[in-house]
């Protein structure tokens, strides 16, 4: 029973006047599809999930513990020179909790009363005082990594999320912010129990002016009591619809056999 009652309370109740958490990986699945956004955070029915990239991870971890070493001497780290970034990695009191994924950079926002988070990979800071926001990420192909993919907005809407969030809590984000970009290789004759990637570092200019509307637009979907239309793209509401399609056809061939 207890168990039960937590898990309601993490759902949103149309008209709600308590504050609910919504965390940046839940503002992306809105834009992603407005129906399961819905499906998931008023009826608690969530996407099929994929398997954990324990790999991707462990690289993300890795990178953490060689910028905190240049953070702790107040160094730039090697990339830094290489691409000419004037800043080092960041030093604040606060910054274990917002790399945590359960805590994050957290703050309210009056017109929806909801409570925002989200867990930044990284910040840097340049001599004006100007903090930027990075983000690793980790993958293994022959062409070389960009941000040019479709796919890859997410990761964009992904580094203006936080420093939106960054700003909302008073500090001073430049609209440029990094990849740090991990290229697995797989040109090389054997595994040898190791594997060698190529680090790009990228920069990307973010526009953090839609998230007000989406946060307002989000609101006004939650304390509806209909259901949204799905987005046109989603393959998961495609194959829910197509399979609900199949079972209808299936039981109307049953019935009509008996």
């Amino acid at each position: 029973m207890a168990w039960s009652s937590t898990w309601k309370r993490k759902l949103y109740i149309p008209g709600q006047k308590e504050t609910f958490a919504l965390s940046r990986s839940k503002i992306e699945l809105f834009m992603q599809c407005p129906k399961c956004f819905y499906m998931d955070r008023v009826h608690g029915i969530a996407r099929p999930q994929f398997p954990a990239f324990l790999l991707n991870s462990a690289v993300d971890e890795l990178f953490k513990k060689e910028f905190d070493v240049y953070r702790a001497t107040k160094q730039p780290h090697p990339i830094m020179q290489e691409y000419g970034i004037d800043a080092v990695p960041y030093q604040h009191v606060e910054l274990e909790k917002w790399r945590h994924n359960f805590t994050g950079v957290r703050t309210m926002h009056a017109a929806t009363n909801f409570e925002l988070f989200g867990a930044v990979d990284d910040v840097w800071i340049n001599p004006e005082g100007e903090l930027y926001v990075v983000d690793y990420k980790s993958t293994s192909k022959d062409e070389k990594v960009s941000l040019d993919d479709k796919w890859k907005e997410g990761y964009k809407r992904q580094l203006e999320i936080y420093q939106w969030l960054l700003r909302q809590k008073g500090f001073n984000v430049s609209d440029k912010g990094f990849f740090v970009y991990a290229n697995g290789r797989k040109d090389r004759d054997a595994f040898d129990a190791k594997l060698e990637f190529d680090v790009t570092l990228l920069e990307y200019v973010g526009n953090a002016d839609w998230i007000e509307g989406t946060l307002l637009k989000i609101k006004k979907i939650l304390d509806s009591e209909s259901i949204p239309e799905a987005h046109p793209d989603c393959e998961h509401c495609e194959y829910a619809q197509k399979r609900r399609k199949f079972d209808s056809d299936d039981m109307m061939n049953l019935t009509i056999e008996m």
